[in-house]
């Protein structure tokens, strides 16, 4: 960490002394002098100006905490500023790459500029980085970098190369160039994109049976025991192993690498492995055993001495061939068949299905108190019109269809329950606590607010809020989304009373008025619109008490033929009373090349597919990855434990694993997980075997009680790592959290895999270069050599059974 000497700044230069966690005193400082205050520039522990001001220069002393434990620990290292993400090209939105060479105090002074992020960058250009300051230490020079768009020069991979001894990340970085490099040194015209090619064979005796192709992130699999072995075909230097259930073979440019097979346990470490410059040819194969679960996790390292890690996936790309778009249609089209509740008019005859088929649509019980009727007949007349992502289709059809719509609305208007009646709470203080409260939760992410002056086409417009909601059925769906429709996609807060009205209130603000027409009271619309209830198909999807008349064909009935027609007919009849789905060419294309299968992988429910389609439809990634706490979603499969992760999203976890505020009341982390209860489980053990592990953690050996007894040491300050300065461990607090609150300990072993807590203790930046963790162990040393003789795994281990003993944990020692 890095702070500000009172005394020693001057405009145009800087220097810095060592961040002290309990300052001796505390004074109020005047910047405006400093260098940069003018531009704006970022204030971080180094005055920095903008580009074409005066060069600043800096010096850096390692954090040094007031243990002599973390001054070993950083003393004999170079540190570097974080980079902005997880080994990936670019930056999230909103944060900035500034990239320094920092050198140790008492070493050379390093002239350092600096420009803002570009992203797009604001030209594409060659350049040779060689000679740029800090390639003799390892240094990261660029301070924008786009891993697709720039072309890196000659000396892009030499300059790296000479960051191994120093940064194990330049490791990581040297790859992104050389990634990146191989965009343009594929023939044809379209560029490869992100992940690698998987090409999955079920095997008979020796003989193919049936294969797919499709796109993966990275060498990770888990197939459950009884599911088809596997092929993987991928495309894409240093030591590399897997954890292998089954037989791998990896090539590397036609050459075996890698060889290994059995039950579960890592590989041997290949021999050192060197990868060309540029392009390199990546292929594996891997074979399922006879019987059991198979899974294959591929790692690497570039020091035989430190544990192999996962390969970043940023690093894999593939090109597209016409079987993996093949193939990518028939998903397409499948999808498009679940999505649209096509199994609801047109039945399997299997019972096994995909968890997705049993998706329901909002209940009718009720809705008449819920939904106004002016709004529900726009809705029934045109689905699409009031919102162009609909999945509802248009049922009617013709010169009476308005009038129709109308009477299906006076109907379901009729449907009364005993919900609350009334206007909705007021006020300019109700209302700016709303508009805070929509901003913590980030609904921007999903939908266009009433406020924000640029609208994105794909968000979900919330002008019609006035319209379709009684005033206190607003609040009671915010409140809770999921009571008439449990597969809904809007996210679940868990709000207050006094959330749900001032959320309310800010959206119904913003909205436009109209006054309520009253739905038709005569007995004869009624009951024409409950015929049509019964008989156009809406109770195939609606839930109401009453008897169904509309009948269709089953799937088995529907020949190859019938796909063109009805429902997929590029134009419609005038008097056909088929569903109109508004579907695109497209669309229609991969549902017909869906339907020209056997359509038998309905029955089949893959959790790697159902995790990657959720994770999509319920726009995971506009708050994982791009919001402080939110980490990326690609790596919390082989992260968080699957039964965990499950009752996370459903919303079942009683705490909030980082909480809004610290200890003495500061802010930290207002933003929430919201809860997604019907894909839950399903969801958390796809996410798992994305990451190559089983979709229930495997039971561990009992805790080694005197193991957990040093682990209890370790932790505590005296003669520790101090880490209950950041971290409390149950109803202990943190003792002295300076800048970012960690996880209360007693939680950790229940959430985390243990795979990925050995990385983030061994290493934490290299997971997430931001991080405030620091890294207390080189080449499987530890300073601390009163315990296993500095053994660093088996510190590791005692940690984590201190850690196992959850809310038995006793308190640590706080050194008072």
């Amino acid at each position: 960490m890095l702070s500000w000497s009172p005394k020693t700044v001057e405009r145009g230069r800087a220097t810095h002394e060592p961040e002290r966690r309990s300052p001796t005193r505390h004074e109020t400082r005047d910047l405006s002098g400093r260098a940069g205050s003018e531009t704006g520039a970022p204030m971080s522990g180094f005055m920095v100006p903008m580009r074409g001001q005066q060069t600043v220069e800096a010096t850096h002393e390692p954090d040094r905490d007031r243990s002599p434990v973390a001054a070993a620990a950083y003393g004999e290292r170079t540190l570097f500023f974080p980079i902005c993400s997880d080994h990936r090209s670019r930056c999230a939105p909103g944060r900035r790459a500034v990239r320094f060479m920092v050198l140790r105090r008492g070493q050379k002074t390093v002239a350092a500029t600096h420009e803002p992020e570009r992203w797009p960058p604001a030209r594409h250009e060659t350049r040779d980085l060689s000679e740029r300051a800090g390639s003799e230490t390892g240094a990261p020079t660029s301070g924008f970098i786009s891993g697709r768009q720039c072309r890196w020069g000659p000396g892009c991979l030499r300059s790296f190369a000479q960051t191994r001894a120093a940064l194990h990340g330049g490791l990581a970085l040297a790859f992104l160039c050389f990634a990146s490099m191989a965009f343009g040194q594929t023939g044809g015209t379209r560029k490869p994109v992100e992940g690698l090619t998987l090409r999955l064979t079920s095997l008979e005796g020796d003989k193919p049976r049936a294969s797919e192709a499709r796109t993966d992130p990275n060498v990770w699999l888990f197939v459950s025991a009884g599911e088809s072995p596997i092929f993987a075909e991928l495309r894409s230097d240093y030591f590399f192993q897997a954890e292998v259930s089954g037989a791998l073979k990896l090539e590397i440019n036609g050459h075996v690498v890698l060889e290994a097979a059995g039950a579960g346990a890592a590989s041997p470490l290949s021999k050192s492995v060197r990868l060309n410059k540029g392009a390199n040819g990546f292929q594996v194969t891997f074979l399922g055993p006879a019987q059991g679960d198979a899974f294959v996790r591929l790692a690497w390292t570039d020091n035989e001495k430190i544990p192999s890690v996962p390969i970043p996936s940023t690093l894999f790309t593939h090109a597209i061939d016409p079987e993996l778009e093949k193939y990518d249609k028939l998903r397409l089209g499948r999808e498009l068949f679940v999505e649209h509740r096509c199994a609801k008019c047109h039945a399997l005859a299997s019972h096994e299905a995909t968890p997705e088929l049993a998706m329901d649509a909002p209940t009718f019980e009720g809705i008449g108190s819920r939904r106004y009727f002016a709004w529900m007949a726009e809705w029934i007349l045109d689905p699409k019109a009031q919102r162009p992502t609909a999945h509802m289709p248009k049922l009617l059809h013709g010169a009476k269809a308005k009038e129709d719509a109308e009477a299906i609305a006076a109907f379901l208007a009729s449907l009364k329950s005993d919900a609350k009646s009334g206007d909705l709470e007021s006020g300019i203080k109700l209302v700016e606590g709303g508009k805070m409260l929509a901003e913590k939760l980030h609904c921007v992410g999903c939908h266009n607010l009433p406020d924000t002056p640029a609208k994105d086409s794909k968000n979900i417009s919330l002008a019609h809020v006035n319209l379709k909601f009684a005033p206190p059925a607003l609040v009671a769906f915010l409140k809770n989304p999921g009571a008439h429709y449990a597969w809904t996609r809007m996210p679940n807060f868990k709000l207050t009373d006094e959330e749900a009205s001032s959320l309310a209130a800010y959206l119904s603000a913003g909205a436009p008025t109209a006054k309520q027409a009253a739905p038709p009271d005569d007995a004869g619309t009624v009951k024409h619109g409950k015929k049509l209830v019964q008989s156009a198909g809406c109770l195939n999807c609606h839930g109401l008490k009453l008897d169904n008349e509309f009948k269709a064909k089953t799937l088995a009935g529907l020949p190859l033929e019938k796909w063109n027609q009805g429902c997929l007919a590029a134009k419609r009849d005038e008097d056909s009373k088929a569903p109109d789905f508004a579907f695109t060419p497209t669309e229609r294309e991969a549902l017909q090349a869906f339907g020209a299968t056997d359509r038998a992988s309905l029955t089949r429910h893959a959790p790697i597919e159902f995790a990657e389609r959720q994770a999509r439809l319920l726009n995971c990634r506009a708050c994982h990855g791009q919001l402080d706490g939110f980490p990326p979603l690609e790596i919390l499969g082989g992260k968080l434990k699957p039964e965990w992760t499950a009752k996370f999203i459903a919303g079942e976890i009683p705490y909030k694993p980082r909480a809004e505020k610290h200890p003495k009341g500061e802010p930290w982390l207002e933003a929430r997980m919201p809860a997604f209860k019907a894909p839950a489980e399903w969801l958390a053990q796809g996410l798992a075997m994305q990451h190559g592990f089983a979709p229930r953690t495997a039971q561990e050996p009992s805790i080694d009680a005197e193991a957990a007894k040093i682990g209890e040491k370790l932790v505590g300050k005296a003669g520790g790592y101090s880490c209950i300065s950041c971290h409390g461990v149950g109803p202990m607090e943190a003792k002295e959290v300076f800048e970012s609150e960690g996880i209360n300990l007693a939680y950790s072993a229940e959430r985390l895999l243990r795979p990925y807590f050995q990385r983030w203790v061994r290493d934490p930046l290299s997971i997430d270069p931001q991080t405030k963790m620091p890294k207390y162990f080189e080449d499987g040393k530890s300073p601390l050599t009163d315990f296993y003789d500095g053994d660093a795994e088996k510190q590791i281990d005692a940690i984590w059974q201190y850690l196992r003993l959850g809310d038995k944990m006793p308190p640590p020692n706080t050194g008072e």
